[in-house]
Formats: C-alpha cells, structure tokens, sequence
C-alpha cells in the first residue's frame, strides 16, 4: 500500500505560478508512469500531465507550456510547476501512479489550488 501526499496548493492570483509535491511512502523507481490529476468542482477528474520512467512526459491540451512534470525517485517526489495560472486551472490537485496499472490505484488527499482574476 502506498502513502501519497500532495503539498504546495494555496491561493495565488492569475498569471502567478505555484509548485506542487506530492511525496510517495514508497520508492517510485520502478513505476512506470506518475500523473497529476485534478478535478473541480461539479466536474471530473482529469489528467493534466504524466511522466514515465524515462523521462518522457505529456500534457492535456489546457496546460501545455504552462505546467511542468518532474520527478525525483531518489526523494520519492514527483512535482509540477504551475505557471500563468488561470482562474479554469482551480482545481484539487492529485497525484497519482494509475496509469501504470490497476495494482496502482493510489491516490493522496489532494491540495487545492484556487486563481482568482
């Protein structure tokens, strides 16, 4: 079972930038894919970026060249910087290894990330 605990939310006025953690209770050396997820209010969870073992990493439309993945196995960490904040990106923020599998169903708590205009 694996503990994931996201940190780095807060408010933040549009066009400024937040970065987000999210520390893993175990080693994510061997998982494949990490994503970080959001969801707002009234509407589904969906996948903002993901980046596999190697590196390689993908965006949904909506942030591109906005948001940056990374990862840090030796810290068990996976960030994302956030910049040129929108009021459309407030939203709980997720981090998540489901992509790499089914027996990868874990999720933290989330932080919240609210833009105001």
């Amino acid at each position: 079972q694996m503990q994931l605990v996201e940190s780095g939310g807060g408010l933040v006025q549009a066009g400024g930038s937040l970065r987000l953690s999210c520390a893993a209770s175990g080693s994510i050396l061997y998982i494949n894919t990490m994503g970080w997820y959001r969801q707002a209010p009234g509407e589904q969870r969906e996948l903002v970026a993901a980046i596999t073992r190697d590196g390689t990493t993908n965006y949904a439309d909506s942030v591109k060249g906005r948001f940056t993945i990374s990862r840090d196995n030796a810290k068990r960490t996976v960030y994302l910087q956030m910049n040129s904040l929108k009021p459309k990106d407030t939203a709980v923020y997720y981090c998540s290894p489901r992509l790499s599998g089914d027996e990868y169903d874990y999720w933290g708590q989330g932080t919240q990330v609210t833009v105001y205009s």
